[in-house]
């Protein structure tokens, strides 16, 4: 738990709501973003094709996203994709500590 609120919390920038050992909720606007324990041990990275249930990818969207890259590289987060545009928007995917998919977003402005 420590090591992924270490990472939404510092890397990231969520601000936290509140923290324990087995439940952990940030600040966001509009959702929750709720980190809860689980005896289950299973990444993306076992088996990058399939996702068992009760997993979800979280998406976030931000103001520059070559600077956040920039600090995930610095920190040594796992990406799995570079910065590229897709669809019209740059867009870089990241694990979290737990192995999850991680998508983040720069939309393209005055297009």
């Amino acid at each position: 738990m420590k090591q992924s609120v270490g990472f939404y919390k510092n890397i990231l920038g969520l601000p936290l709501k509140f923290e324990t050992t087995h439940w952990t909720e940030f600040s966001t606007e509009g959702v929750t973003l709720a980190l809860h324990k689980s005896d289950v041990i299973n990444s993306v990275k076992d088996n990058p094709k399939m996702e068992p249930p009760g997993r979800c990818r979280t998406g976030f969207s931000v103001s520059n996203l070559d600077e956040l890259h920039k600090r995930m590289m610095e920190y040594g987060v796992e990406c799995l994709q570079e910065p590229k545009d897709v669809f019209g928007a740059m867009i870089a995917q990241y694990l979290d500590p737990d192995g999850m998919v991680i998508s983040v977003s720069e939309e393209r402005r005055g297009h």
